[in-house]
């Protein structure tokens, strides 16, 4: 018996409170009202943005579904949706497009008016999907793709090729095109160029790849945690070191790696002092810094100008720059052509009830991205 209409009870992974684990509990998800999709997830990934939700070092209304990293298949679709339809692969975006914004209109924005990213929790009509044992439950960044069904709006949903395998294109929905898009289409990195990516997770990975893609001659990865660097090496570092190595600030050590030649530098932690420390190794007069990593909110930044009198650009990148609704299907379209590997950003795989695991691995520094299947 078809679903379309009707109030599908299924699992998800609740965040009552911060600081808590997730509650694998019984949810009501409300059909698709007009210009909205119901989504069945099949794989999501385990994203460090969902844990600054955890920490509350980013902003949402409790209980929420959080998850934003995934793949799945159209269940059914509300009135006037035109660009999907029940049976479409699909990736959901945490990155609306609508189309009619500035940013939108604008070819070099991305960063449309409807994004959430200030956790308002509902959809546009102010009201949300979620329910569970009769309280009401917020969605999270447009997406929440910790559950088995999910609503998003129109805007927020990106049709995918069907041969697309769902466990690895997931991460198109965030971590991949987050980094490799920082790097191509953010930074703009030039062949023959110098590197430094601060932060060798998922992201920071993504950005080497793409710093290889675009054809820099000298990658050099930065992370406290060594056990990272061999995989770093194996997506495209040229070298990889340790600020706990040196007493010099990380900027000066880099100067005398490369004669003072650092042409880009990405920050792919979210700590402030790592924004000033990447903005700092870049090249004075011609240098490019980009921040990727999602800065903890409620707080300022407090840095030197004279580190960009001297000339350097400082720039903000989300989602890779890249706009979710014309791009995403373009990269998986990519993947498929086998222009990138996404197996090497893949560490474990879980079913989705293990989420608490997968998230221990995450704290423990063992996995670089957790796929949760369902």
């Amino acid at each position: 018996m078809s679903t379309a209409g009707k109030v599908i009870k299924c699992k998800a992974a609740v965040l009552w409170e911060p600081n808590t684990p997730f509650s694998i509990e019984e949810i009501e998800v409300s059909p698709p009202k007009a210009k909205e999709v119901r989504i069945k997830i099949l794989a999501s990934g385990i994203c460090r943005t969902d844990d600054h939700v955890i920490k509350k070092a980013m902003a949402a209304k409790f209980p929420v579904i959080v998850g934003h990293e995934a793949t799945g298949v159209v269940e059914s679709i509300g009135e006037g949706v035109q660009t999907v339809k029940p049976g479409d692969k699909v990736i959901p975006l945490f990155l609306p497009q609508c189309g009619e914004c500035a940013a939108c209109r604008n070819p070099q924005g991305n960063v449309c008016i409807r994004s959430d990213l200030t956790g308002l929790g509902v959809l546009a009509d102010g009201t949300t999907r979620f329910t569970c044992k009769g309280k009401t439950v917020y969605h999270f960044m447009n997406t929440s793709t910790f559950t088995e069904y999910t609503v998003v709006e129109e805007i927020c949903v990106a049709k995918i090729d069907d041969a697309a395998p769902p466990e690895k294109v997931c991460l198109i929905g965030c971590g991949f095109s987050t980094g490799y898009g920082a790097a191509m289409k953010t930074g703009k990195v030039t062949p023959g160029s110098t590197c430094a990516v601060f932060g060798l997770g998922g992201v920071g990975l993504s950005v080497i790849m793409g710093c290889k893609s675009a054809g820099a001659s000298r990658i050099i990865g930065i992370d406290l945690n060594k056990d990272k660097f061999e995989k770093a090496l194996v997506v495209g570092a040229t070298e990889c070191i340790s600020p706990k190595d040196s007493a010099k600030p990380i900027s000066e050590v880099l100067a005398e790696m490369t004669g003072n030649s650092v042409d880009y530098t990405f920050e792919v932690v979210g700590r402030h002092e790592t924004m000033i420390d990447a903005l700092a190794s870049c090249h004075m007069n011609y240098g490019t810094s980009v921040v990727v990593g999602a800065p903890p909110t409620a707080k300022l930044l407090s840095y030197d100008p004279m580190l960009l009198f001297t000339g350097r650009t400082w720039k903000g990148c989300v989602f890779g720059g890249w706009k979710s609704r014309d791009d995403v299907p373009k990269l998986v379209t990519d993947f498929l052509a086998k222009k990138f590997d996404l197996d090497q950003l893949i560490t474990h795989v879980l079913p989705f009830k293990k989420i608490n695991e997968g998230f221990e691995l995450l704290y423990s520094g063992q996995s670089i991205r957790t796929i949760l299947i369902f």
